[in-house]
Formats: C-alpha cells, sequence, structure tokens
C-alpha cells in the first residue's frame, strides 16, 4: 500500500480530500488526476500539482492510467459512468475502480452490463461541506467519517481488503454493504428529507398571506428543520433521478405514517399521538452525535444577551481574539421553541465546544444545541 499508484477522474472538494488524505498517510503514493477539458488548463488540476498533491496531470487516459493500482471516479453519478466504458480495456487485471457517488444502484447496474465487476467497489464517504472545489479540500474532512463501501459480487477478497485498509489508513470509518441496501439507507435518512423540507418550504409559501407574516415568524424549529431545502436544486434533481425506485419506497411510507397521524388528529387519539411523540423522540435523542452521518452537522450555540449597543460586536471580538470564526449571527425573534436570544453558527466541533466554554467564563448564559 506504501507504493501505490492512484488515478482519479474528477478533482473537487472529495476527490481532492481523498487525495491530500493519501499523500499524509501513504509516503511513496503516486497521484494521476486526469484532465478531461483536454485542450485548456485545469485550475483544480494545476493548484494540485503545484502544492504537491498529485504527481501527474494526464490527458491520455490509455497511457497514464494502465499503471493504476486504483483508480478513483469522482464525477457525477452518470459521467462517472461514461467513463467506465474508456477504462475497461485500460486497466490491469489487479486494478480497482471505486467512485464516491451517494447512489449506487446504476453504476453498479452498468458495471454488471460492462462485465467490470472483478474491479468495481463501490464508496460513498460520507462527508463533505457547502463549500466545493479543490481549494475547498482537506484530509481532514475525511476523519471519523463513514465511508461506505459497496463491493461487485465478483470482486475478490484480497481487493475488498485493500480498499477497506486504505479507508481506514486514510481517517475515515469504512462500512460494508449492498449497494442496493446502500440506495435505501441513503433514500431514508437523506433523500427522503430533503423532499420533505422542500415541500414543507413549499407549503409555507403557497400558504403564506400576501404579508408573508409565515415567512416572518418562521424561525427556530422552523428553519432547522427545513434547512437542508437549501442545497442545490441541480444536484437532488440528479439524485431523485438515480434513486428513484428508493426515494418512492421510502416516500409512500411517510405518507403512510402521516395518514396515521392525520387519522389519529380526526379521531382525538391522545394515546396514539404520546406514543408516537415519544416513540420519535427517544429514537431520535439516542441518534450519535460524534460520527459523521449524511445530513451535514450544524454547529449551534445559543445565548442570552441584553439588548445594549455593541452587544453582538463585543462577542464577535471575544470569538475572534481567541481565533474562532463565526459562519452565521442572527438575533431569534420567534423564540417559542428557542432558549436564547442571540445564534452562533460555527464551521466545526472544536470551534463549538470552545465557543461555549469561553462564553461562560465571560458570565453569559449559554444553550449549546444536541
Amino acid at each position: 500500500m506504501e507504493d501505490v499508484t492512484a488515478g482519479f477522474i474528477g478533482f473537487g472538494l472529495i476527490g481532492g480530500s481523498i487525495a491530500r488524505a493519501m499523500k499524509l498517510r501513504f509516503e511513496n503514493t503516486n497521484i494521476i488526476a486526469f484532465n478531461y477539458y483536454k485542450d485548456r488548463a485545469n485550475t483544480n488540476l494545476d493548484m494540485a500539482l503545484e502544492d504537491g498533491t498529485i504527481d501527474l496531470i494526464s490527458t491520455d487516459l490509455a497511457k497514464d492510467f494502465r499503471q493504476c493500482d486504483i483508480i478513483f471516479l469522482c464525477c457525477p453519478v452518470l459521467t462517472n459512468i461514461q467513463y467506465l466504458q474508456e477504462l475497461k480495456n485500460i486497466i490491469k487485471p489487479t486494478c480497482i475502480i471505486t467512485d464516491v457517488g451517494s447512489v449506487k444502484g446504476n453504476i453498479h447496474k452498468a458495471v454488471q452490463e460492462l462485465n467490470m465487476n472483478p474491479y468495481f467497489i463501490g464508496g460513498h464517504p460520507m462527508a463533505g461541506s457547502e463549500k466545493t472545489g479543490y481549494a475547498n479540500s482537506n484530509a481532514i474532512i475525511l476523519e471519523n467519517a463513514y465511508y461506505i463501501l459497496t463491493p461487485s459480487d465478483q470482486i475478490e477478497q484480497h481487493k475488498i481488503d485493500f480498499l477497506y485498509n486504505l479507508v481506514k489508513r486514510i481517517g475515515s470509518i469504512p462500512l460494508i454493504i449492498d449497494a442496493n441496501e446502500h440506495d435505501d439507507v441513503v433514500a431514508a435518512i437523506s433523500h427522503v428529507p430533503h423532499l420533505i423540507a422542500s415541500s414543507l418550504v413549499t407549503m409555507v409559501k403557497e400558504s403564506d398571506d400576501p404579508d408573508e407574516k409565515m415567512r416572518l415568524l418562521a424561525a427556530g424549529g422552523f428553519k432547522d428543520i427545513t434547512r437542508i431545502a437549501s442545497s442545490s436544486p441541480i444536484m437532488w434533481q440528479n439524485i431523485c433521478l438515480t434513486n428513484t425506485e428508493s426515494i418512492r419506497k421510502f416516500l409512500e411510507c411517510y405518507i403512510s405514517t402521516l395518514t396515521r397521524i392525520n387519522r389519529a388528529l380526526s379521531d382525538c387519539d391522545e394515546t396514539y399521538l404520546y406514543d408516537f411523540f415519544e416513540s420519535a423522540r427517544e429514537y431520535r435523542d439516542n441518534i450519535p452525535t460524534k460520527k459523521v452521518g449524511m445530513l451535514k452537522q450544524v454547529y449551534e450555540v445559543y445565548l442570552d444577551i441584553f439588548d445594549e449597543t455593541g452587544a453582538i460586536a463585543t462577542i464577535a471580538t471575544i470569538l475572534a481574539s481567541n481565533n474562532i470564526s463565526i459562519k452565521n449571527i442572527g438575533i431569534i425573534h420567534n423564540r417559542e421553541f428557542e432558549e436564547g436570544v442571540l445564534r452562533i453558527e460555527l464551521y466545526d466541533e472544536e470551534s463549538s465546544m470552545k465557543a461555549v466554554t469561553l462564553l461562560e467564563k465571560y458570565r453569559y448564559t449559554v444553550y449549546a444545541r444536541k
């Protein structure tokens, strides 16, 4: 593993982060990145070559990717599938091909049709950032994040072991599951929640009056549960079109749950309603917070402040002087379900914990969100 030659097709946030982590952990790793523009420069690759993350920018797959021990497909899902055909007659027998897409069923189907099962292990690092591109990549993004592997049915065990150990060495937590099960899991915990969040926003938008009172008062809990509706429309359109079967299955489950709730409301079934909320509360409170999951975690701190000139500026100065960067900050006007007047969003857990300790030291009443 110390002398691996790794090829990358696609070199943005995730591809760049994997490459950085491999360079950090494996001393003699040789990394080749493909410039699919061919006739013009690729800024991401030029930057990575300059900082030493990659060793070669390739414009010829047939020539340069024959030597690869492992190839990472880091483009959008449908683009990754297109490159499989090109790689089929290039790769050596011992090569592993893997991807980083959030949907696995369609690429596994393409692998099957191309008779490339002996080479392919699906991959899905459950990590990311609201920022994109190689410039925002970092090996730390992958640390303690689940990295799902979905091996093809004909691939040899030693290849699975190789990628499993590579994922562990770069700091992630490998988890091997079936490709179809993967698509069900991500549909339930990520894809359907995005649809629900967007549907809730649409419901409020279409129900609001001309004065937009709902939008004015939409704070606290509503903004929390609909936060993910701010994601890229193009990305989620593609996800819905590539994981349609699993999404529809769990969307129907959700609709069934809403139907039962609606019936309980109609019947004034107090026992069902209590059990429903109690069961959901108990399950949600036992969801682990330390590992990185499908939905991006938000690091928030709420605190009480006096309504006086310079109050927010004072807090910002305290945090800045201790090298804590603020991602977002604002007054909470609707506090029916919130504690604290001021909401501060930080970039990571370490900053959040440090901010709580620091603000408590200055006698602020702080409420950290679980």
